[in-house]
């Protein structure tokens, strides 16, 4: 594989955000573009999942119902667009003709577009080829991002063992899923350990011949270099063979020097606003196809009170948000084998109460080499409607133990956190620690109690939805 240095060179090459827009976004957060709207669409999906929103398939129309934001079909517009009405709100139209994944697409990708802090300010339309702005793609490209992590957010997709990581296994999964390739490409990337990367690209079409360059590429743990957004590909790149949309190619390419042959496989899909050429998405995975030595859960029968191994452990739970003494489920039997972890967990909230809120964490040491972190990741206790467990606090909160856990070198033990009182979906929490621990390359043990009626042989590794 090449350099670090080398891997550097490519990702300075990288586009310069310029549509206000875009701009808006990254002057609040901070972060780049991708990482921003991921952000702000995964918050939203999270909200409206503890609301009640439930899939696969995710129903963007009751998404935007939640959101209080109107849907309105009509016949004149392209595909979709949003208007502001006054007060903070916006209507969403769309043209009722088209396919239903398509017009599912283009609402959750409208949806996305209310995301952005200057939304108000404009009708945000569907472009003609002669109005449309050298750098509006920019803004169509985050819009994608968003429209994938609404349609196909996290647990919303499980890879079985073996799974062909194929532009024909994309297209089964979209047709499954009833979303788009764009979505199930990106769920891909975050699931797979296979040493590859996705991406979504587009022809230059103001070159004098046929040019792609990349609108992102994703990489999945295994994969180690990375390729900024503009990154020119070969002329001859197999890319230019999707001219249509639908259409599908695959060929061996190298697009930087490496010792290794790339298996590119691509699909056509719809066109930026504007643009008269598809744009392409796809898979790159490296010849051999071999799975990297990659970290991922690894589920035991037992209790996360007695973790294994020899080496520095934490121990992960989550608290409410409320209550000072830990009374049941998991929590309980941590403070009856450490009663001092309770007394210093009440001493933090008395000491440090402003720290006492979703998303932070509070770490105690139990014994040599093992700790234990709360996560303030539930919301009150109690019976409820809806689950208790806060997904973006829970995110964060797991930010933080990577950090602590990575500066110590610590493996990380656990229950099925969130799942018990708190009400979560195992398949989500599995996914934030998937993204949140192992692809930090931090060791994680999920333990499930031998008395458990969901620990039969199908449950002691992730849950599947059929």
């Amino acid at each position: 594989m090449s350099s670090v240095g080398t891997r550097r060179s490519h990702e300075e090459r990288g586009t310069v955000w310029t549509h206000p827009s875009v701009r808006s976004l990254t002057a609040l957060s901070g972060s780049n573009p991708f990482d921003a709207i991921t952000a702000k669409a995964r918050e939203t999906v999270f909200k409206a999942i503890q609301s009640g929103w439930s899939g696969p398939p995710y129903d963007p129309f009751a998404l935007a119902d939640f959101l209080k934001i109107s849907v309105e079909p009509r016949q004149d517009v392209v595909d979709a667009r949003t208007l502001p009405i006054g007060g903070g709100g916006f209507r969403i139209e769309f043209n009722p003709n088209r396919s239903a994944a398509r017009i599912n697409f283009s609402v959750a990708h409208e949806i996305a577009h209310t995301l952005f802090p200057d939304c108000a300010q404009a009708i945000r339309n569907r472009f003609t080829h002669a109005t449309a702005k050298a750098n509006d793609w920019q803004l169509e490209v985050l819009c994608n991002i968003g429209a994938a992590e609404i349609l196909m957010p996290a647990g919303s997709l499980r890879l079985g063992e073996g799974t062909p990581l194929t532009i024909d296994t994309v297209i089964a999964l979209r047709q499954q899923y009833a979303v788009s390739s764009e979505a199930v490409l990106l769920r891909i990337a975050k699931l797979t350990s296979q040493r590859c990367f996705v991406f979504a690209a587009h022809r230059d079409e103001g070159a004098a011949s046929p040019s792609y360059q990349l609108d992102y590429a994703v990489p999945s743990r295994g994969w180690s270099i990375s390729l900024g957004t503009g990154f020119q590909l070969p002329s001859d790149t197999v890319l230019s063979q999707c001219t249509a949309i639908g259409f599908t190619a695959k060929s061996e390419e190298t697009w930087i020097h490496t010792p290794d042959r790339w298996m590119v496989e691509c699909l056509g899909i719809a066109p930026y606003p504007g643009h008269l050429y598809p744009r392409v998405v796809g898979i790159v995975r490296t010849k051999d196809r071999h799975e990297a030595d990659a970290v991922s859960i690894q589920y035991l029968r037992g209790s996360a009170t007695q973790p294994r191994g020899n080496s520095a452990k934490m121990i992960v739970q989550i608290v409410n948000d409320k209550a000072i003494t830990w009374g049941k489920g998991f929590a309980a039997a941590v403070r009856k084998e450490w009663p001092q972890a309770q007394k210093d967990f009440t001493a933090w909230i008395f000491g440090s109460r402003p720290e006492f809120k979703l998303g932070n964490i509070h770490v105690t040491k139990l014994e040599e080499n093992l700790e234990l972190a709360s996560l303030v990741a539930q919301h009150g206790y109690g019976p409820s409607l809806f689950p208790r467990v806060q997904y973006t606090a829970l995110e964060a909160c797991l930010s933080k133990v990577a950090t602590r856990a990575k500066e110590r070198g610590a493996s990380v033990h656990m229950p099925r956190i969130g799942c018990g009182e708190a009400g979560g979906d195992w398949d989500i929490v599995s996914d934030i620690i998937d993204e949140t621990l192992c692809r930090e390359s931090i060791p994680v043990t999920v333990y499930d109690l031998p008395s458990d009626p969901r620990n039969s042989d199908r449950a002691v590794g992730p849950l599947t939805k059929n």
